[in-house]
Formats: structure tokens, C-alpha cells, sequence
């Protein structure tokens, strides 16, 4: 298949090998208002051959420093984890987001370390530790064990409103054990007050409905290889882009017309640091914002969000 050329402005590359978790955590943003994880068409999982020859296709020039980031859901629990690993050309370099809720020996025996190693200022392995869904001991045992092992882990935790002192504990807990513990913020509103640094709080209301123009630096991929220009769409299950084994698909570094902002998500929003650890940044760039006029409004009443592909023809594109 024809190669995909990753722009050189791109910050990440998401593979959704799966958005199933076995953890159930209440705060999810998969699962809230921002994600309301409605029907199931882009959430069934390809095979493992089809997520190797996706993800091989991909070209990504040696200065972008860029890593295929492995995620979901929880990826550790596709059925072919370590076959898709594997399976991937060793000059595409990996990151995973897990939970570590897999067995550690089994992970060391079928993953060398080199498909989890690269130049950055951050873990490749990325575990987020949930209060209440899984265990910190048992996520510092797992993970010294993967260090002695030789894989650079760190552990991250969500500033969660209802278990900030507890996790301002575990940090002190983890940097005495040597272990590279980060927290990220909770985004999104408490019921009290909105949580995190955004270009607009407008666009995460959810209260209205707005026609804009964005452009991302995000390679967004589904679980059943959909392409979706944000998390927003991808997590409503709107019309994708694309799909990432069509034939004929190639990023396009454009600014593409959307009818729902003010329904954004947090991640795509939100003002974070860069891949190089340069605070800033924002998934999307937006522009030109107005009222939904009244042709755009009946087609937004029929399931068009805008920017995706009218008809598109799922059976060519998979």
C-alpha cells in the first residue's frame, strides 16, 4: 500500500487499539459528557495483521522524533498485543498509555526493550495509576521489575478533585522509590468549577452548537482504523476522515469546517506541553467561529458533523 507521510508539524500519533478497559473508572473521559461512548461502529478492533500493515505505512522523518503511541481503552487487552508489537518495523518507534494491569513477566518475555526506547525527555512506558481501580503497590512492584528489565516506565495519575491529597502522597512516595511519577490535570467541570488551562471554555459548554474552522497536528486512529480529525469525534462515534487502510488516504494539513463546537473535548482543547516538553500547545487550531446558519443546522439535525466524508464508503475503506 501506499506510504502516509506524517507532516512535520504533526505532535502525535494515537493508535486506538482498542477503547474496552478493565478498569471502571467513575472520572473517565471516555465515558462522560464529553464522550458519550453512544453507538459502536468505530469501536471494533482490527486483527492483528491489519493494525501491522496500518502502522507500517506510516513515514515519519527521523528529525520529527515521533512516536506511534499505543493506547485506548486499555491496548494491553487486544487479544493480539504482542503479535501487533511485534509485527511493527523497528525504525517506528513506540510509546504505550496502560494501566499495568497485565502480567509483567509474560510483557518481558514477548516485548524486547528496543521497541519501547527512544530519545526523550519522558517514559515510552506510560502507566496511569487510577485511586480505587488499581493498586499503587502493586504498580510499584511491576514496575521495578520492568526497570530491572530495562524498559523506562513512569507512572502518571489524573489530579483527580477527590484524591489530590492522596495522590500529593503516592508522588512523594514514588520519587523516594526512584520512580518517574507525573501528574496530569483533571479536565472538565466538577460541578463546582471548570478544571484545566483551555484556548476557550466556550468550546467545551456543551451548550450550543457552532459552525468553525480547526486544524489538527494529531494522527487519530480508531479502533476499527477510522481516521477522526479530534477526540470529539472520535469518542461520539461522528463520521470519520478516513480510515487508515484505505488505499488512496493521505493526511491533509488543512483547516476542515465543523458544526459542533462547543461540544469539543478537553484533549483537544486544552493548553498543554508539546512532544518536546514546551508548554503551549493545543491539539487544534481554531478559527473563524459563528452562529450555524439554517442549511448547516438541518444538516447537523441529519448526523453531519462537517468535516467528515459524506457517504463514505466504509466497505472500500475496510
Amino acid at each position: 500500500m501506499k506510504d502516509i507521510k506524517i507532516p512535520k508539524n504533526y505532535n502525535y500519533i494515537a493508535v486506538f487499539l482498542t477503547l474496552g478497559c478493565n478498569l471502571k473508572c467513575p472520572y473517565c473521559i471516555n465515558l462522560n459528557e464529553f464522550g458519550s461512548n453512544r453507538a459502536k461502529v468505530f469501536r471494533k478492533p482490527m486483527e492483528a495483521k491489519e493494525w501491522i500493515e496500518a502502522i507500517n505505512r506510516l513515514r515519519i522523518d527521523s528529525s520529527q522524533n515521533l512516536p506511534v503511541t499505543l493506547q485506548g481503552g486499555e491496548p494491553t487487552i487486544h487479544p493480539d498485543f504482542f503479535e501487533i508489537v511485534n509485527g511493527i518495523k523497528d525504525d517506528i518507534k513506540l510509546d504505550l498509555l496502560t494501566n499495568m494491569m497485565f502480567d509483567v513477566d509474560e510483557f518481558i518475555k514477548n516485548v524486547p526493550v528496543e521497541k519501547f526506547t527512544r530519545d526523550a525527555k519522558y517514559a515510552a512506558i506510560r502507566v496511569s495509576y487510577h485511586p480505587g481501580q488499581n493498586d499503587i503497590d502493586d504498580l510499584i512492584y511491576k514496575h521495578h521489575k520492568m526497570r530491572d528489565a530495562g524498559f523506562y516506565v513512569g507512572i502518571y495519575s489524573v489530579m483527580t478533585p477527590q484524591n489530590i491529597e492522596h495522590i500529593k502522597e503516592v508522588e512523594k512516595r514514588c520519587i523516594k522509590e526512584g520512580i518517574d511519577f507525573r501528574t496530569k490535570e483533571y479536565l472538565g467541570f466538577d460541578g463546582k468549577k471548570w478544571h484545566g488551562k483551555y484556548q476557550s471554555l466556550d468550546a467545551i459548554s456543551q451548550q450550543f452548537y457552532k459552525f468553525c474552522e480547526c486544524k489538527t497536528t494529531e494522527l487519530l486512529i480508531a479502533p476499527s482504523g477510522h481516521i477522526f480529525r479530534c477526540h470529539s469525534d472520535l469518542y461520539e462515534n461522528r463520521v470519520p476522515i478516513g480510515h487508515i487502510l484505505y488505499e488512496d488516504f493521505k493526511i491533509e494539513d488543512i483547516f476542515r469546517p465543523c458544526f459542533v463546537y462547543g461540544h469539543c473535548n478537553p484533549c483537544d482543547v486544552k493548553i498543554k506541553t508539546n512532544r518536546f516538553q514546551e508548554y503551549g500547545h493545543s491539539s487544534v487550531e481554531i478559527k473563524n467561529i459563528r452562529e450555524l446558519d439554517d442549511d448547516e443546522l438541518k444538516r447537523l439535525k441529519n448526523g453531519d458533523n462537517g468535516g467528515g466524508i459524506e457517504n463514505f464508503n466504509y466497505k472500500k475503506a475496510h
